[in-house]
This record gives C-alpha cells, structure tokens and sequence, in this order.
C-alpha cells in the first residue's frame, strides 16, 4: 500500500498533486500528505468499476458477506487508533469520533447480513400456467460523494450496501478528511473485494466531480452535503436518467413544552445543538419554547453552557471540539453577526479563540446561544452548521409544531414533553423524515432508514433494509410451464 494514495483498479495510485491535512485543533500538526486525482483518474476508477461490475454484480452473497463482515471486524479492532485519527482530523471529540467508528463497523456487519438476507416474491400470475418471480439486481456502478462531518460513518453507510448488493463502487470523500477516507479504502483494499470493485479517489468536487455523475457508466449516485450543490447533481443526473440519492441538510427544531422535564430538554438540547461542535445536519439550531417554561429553560441552558469545556479534540474532558477548518469558522462567525444585526439576543458564548489554553493555535468557538429570535430571521431559516442555536418563543403546543413545520427543510424534528397526547400528534404531524420525543435530534440508530423530506433529503431513505431500494432495481420474471 501506499500511503496518501488513490485506489483505483486494485493499485495505489499516486496523485497529480497532493493536499495536507491539517488538525484543526492545533494547525502546526500536519496529519499527513494526502492525493488529488485529476479528471483522468476519476474517469481510469470509472473504468475499473465498470470492467468489476459483470462479475461481482453475480458474485455470491457469501462472499459479499465474507468481505464485509471482515472489514467490519477490523474497523471494530481498531476503533481507538482510527478514532483518534478521526478526532485530529475533523475535531470530533475522541469519544464521539471512536463512537462513530464503532457505528461504521456496524454498519458493514449489519450489510454483510443483508448480503444473506436478500429476498424476493414468488407469486402466481393472473393467467393460468405462468409463474412470477419478483427480484432485485445490483444498480451498477455507483458514485458515493460523502462530507466531512462523519469522514467514516456516512462513508460506510453508503459503500456497506453498495458492496452487499453487488454493485461496484468509486468513492469520492470531502478534501478536509482524507485521512478517515484513506483509512477505510485500506481495511476494503484488503477484506478479498475483487479490483475494481471499490476504488477510492480523493480530489476537487469541482474537478472530478463531472467525471463521476456524467459518465453513463454510473447508474446511481449518493451525495451528502449542500443543497446548493446536491441541486447541481440532482439535475445532472435526471439529465441523462441516473438515479440519485441526496442528503442535503436541515434546519431542525427541538420544541420545548410547558410541561416537559426540564433536565430532559436541556440534555437533548445541549446533546443535539452543540456537541459535535453542531456539525451536523440533524442538530437542533431551533430550539421552540413555550411561554411557561422559556425564561428558566433559557436560564437552565445557559448554566449547562458555561460547565462545558472547549478544548482539543483528543484531550480528555473536552466537550466540544473545533470547528473543523478557518472557512467553516468564518461562516459562523458571519452568522453570528448576522443574527446580532437581527435583532437576536446573544445570551451564551460566539466568542473566537485563536488559541485553547495550552496555546495551541485552533479554531475554537463557544457555543452560541441566541434568544427573542423569530422564525424568519436568517438565523432561524439558514443551516449554520456550527455550535449555534437560537430560542423562538411560542404561545402554546399547536404555535410551537406551526413553527417548526414553518421551514424548507424536513430531515429532523425534536419535542420534549411528558404529554403522551402531544408526543403522540407530533409524530404524526411533524414534517420531517425522522420524529424525536424526549431525545436529541442528533442521534439515530444505524439499522433503520434515515432522510428527510422537503429541501433536505431526494431518492431513496438510506440505512437499514431500506437502502435496497436505492441500490438495487426491481425484476418481474415470468414463466410459463
């Protein structure tokens, strides 16, 4: 192996240029020096896949299961090392960056399960004498464009059911985390995939991205990230009829009632808007609270605020990490300022620090808690995707779910309340792909569907069983006897 490289066809492959990878905990550590792939080399990974795909799309499932149980026990074994990696590179804390590890190897062993579990529908026809055999069948070659909020987790849920399915896979990580991406490619590089199933390029969205979704080799492609950009790709596809499937961001709202347990909600509300530095497209960045518990829920949030430490990633005790690179910081720093100018209250933190206590030169931010906001501030419309979180006041329970449905984004929605009446209509009315009573809207289980609705998610649910229906197409067979 070599380290830094690309994978394509089986061989590391030396990029055309290379990137350092900096820990944004302290910017003087160099991680590594990680690939560009150029066009011609994304397009060579295409190759690859294509030439891969007759053989492994017919491949039996205990095979499949074989090599993705196998890199799910590696990953498992190694969880701390990879976990710290992860931690030094994006800024996660070291529990909450070996946690993710341990969740993608789950992940994998939970694909290698699918790969056994495939199943169909034997039926009789409306005609006498034929038989219906109702089958799925590997997609194709299939795009994976992952961001670098979860540089392992949201990878494996995309490659792990790929793979399961018989399709063959070319990889394309966020630039800012190279190193996790990196990491997996060699754990798959050697679990007995045949060459070319899985190849792995790292680069410039903007310059191997088109090779990716435009060669009519792809059949499908998966892209998490912005709206912004999944639009681009969305339209891309439909172009030439490739399926897509787009996880693109939220807006989510945590609404507190009256009669919620106050230290519930202030654990899902410090557990889902700012740990993982609120780099996530399921924190909660609206926090919707009723008129009779809002001044000590504000008050009882701000005191959780100031017990938590913002330090390096990797040291022990740390609470919340940095935000993950300079550019991310100054979009939220100019959100800070945009929420001041509108009027907002800022009662916690959105403080910069260059440096931690140690002196390590990083990108620190406090969490920042606004309140007196409204639901059409920018503040309240626009996904910050950092550690801020602005309060909007609300009359009753039926003001509060109008509010957190006010939004063009439906990925999650929170409520605390010890009302099984209201847990009950939030379910049911709240419009978002995934519903939270009484727990953060951050977390979710890694064998059931996750997306959302709206601006927020398109194509297929992935996780779970359901991830079939994006990764492989549906074959109706009949016979006649």
């Amino acid at each position: 192996m070599a380290q830094g490289h690309n994978y394509i066809g089986g061989e590391w492959v030396a990029g055309a240029r290379t990137v350092r990878n900096i820990n944004p905990s302290d910017t003087r550590d160099v991680i590594g020096e990680f690939a560009l792939a150029d066009t011609a080399q994304a397009r060579a990974a295409v190759d690859a896949a294509a030439a891969a795909f007759p053989a492994w799309s017919l491949s039996g499932p205990q095979q499949r299961f074989e090599v993705l149980d196998k890199a799910g026990s590696e990953i498992l074994a190694r969880a701390p090392e990879l976990g710290d990696l992860l931690a030094r590179e994006e800024g996660k804390t070291l529990p909450e960056a070996v946690g993710e590890v341990v969740r993608a190897g789950q992940i994998f062993k939970f694909f290698a399960g699918e790969a056994l579990r495939q199943r169909g529908d034997l039926l009789a026809s409306v005609r006498p004498g034929i038989g219906v055999e109702v089958t799925r069948e590997a997609l194709g070659v299939v795009s994976l464009i992952t961001p670098w909020n979860f540089p392992i987790a949201i990878p494996a849920w995309k490659i792990a059911p790929a793979l399961a399915f018989g399709n063959c896979v070319v990889f394309k990580p966020a630039e800012l985390v190279p190193g996790s991406a990196w990491a997996l490619a060699d754990i798959l590089s050697r679990s007995g995939l045949p060459a070319g199933a899985f190849n792995l390029v790292m680069g410039s969205g903007a310059e191997i991205g088109p090779a990716l979704v435009d060669d009519p080799r792809v059949a499908g492609l998966s892209f998490t990230g912005s709206v912004a950009t999944g639009r681009r790709l969305a339209a891309a596809c439909a172009a030439r009829g490739a399926k897509f499937q787009l996880e693109m961001g939220g807006k989510n709202p945590l609404i507190v009632l009256d009669d919620a347990d106050l230290a519930v909600a202030v654990q899902c509300t410090v557990l889902g808007s700012f740990y993982s530095t609120g780099q996530r497209c399921t924190a909660s960045s609206r926090l919707i609270v009723t008129e009779g518990i809002h001044d000590r829920f504000v008050q009882a949030v701000v005191e959780r605020l100031k017990q938590l430490k913002v330090d390096d990633a990797r040291r022990p005790g740390t609470d919340i990490g940095p935000v993950v690179d300079e550019r991310q910081l100054a979009v939220d720093m100019d959100y800070i300022r945009i929420a001041k100018a509108e009027g907002a209250t800022l009662a916690f933190g959105g403080e910069h620090r260059a440096t931690n206590d140690q002196g390590q030169p990083g990108h620190y931010l406090t969490p920042a808690l606004f309140t007196e906001t409204d639901n059409t501030m920018r503040i309240s419309r626009e996904e910050v995707f950092g550690p801020v979180a602005n309060v909007i006041r609300a009359r009753d329970y039926d003001d509060a779910l109008a509010l957190a449905n006010d939004t063009p984004f439906g990925l999650s929605s929170g409520l605390c309340t010890t009302s099984l009446k209201h847990a009950t209509h939030f379910k049911r009315h709240a419009q978002a792909g995934m519903v939270m009573v009484n727990a953060p809207t951050a977390g979710v289980d890694y064998h059931v569907p996750f997306g959302g609705r709206k601006g927020s998610s398109a194509g297929p649910r992935e996780q779970g069983s359901y991830a079939a229906e994006f990764y492989t197409t549906v074959k109706t067979a009949y016979t006649a006897a």
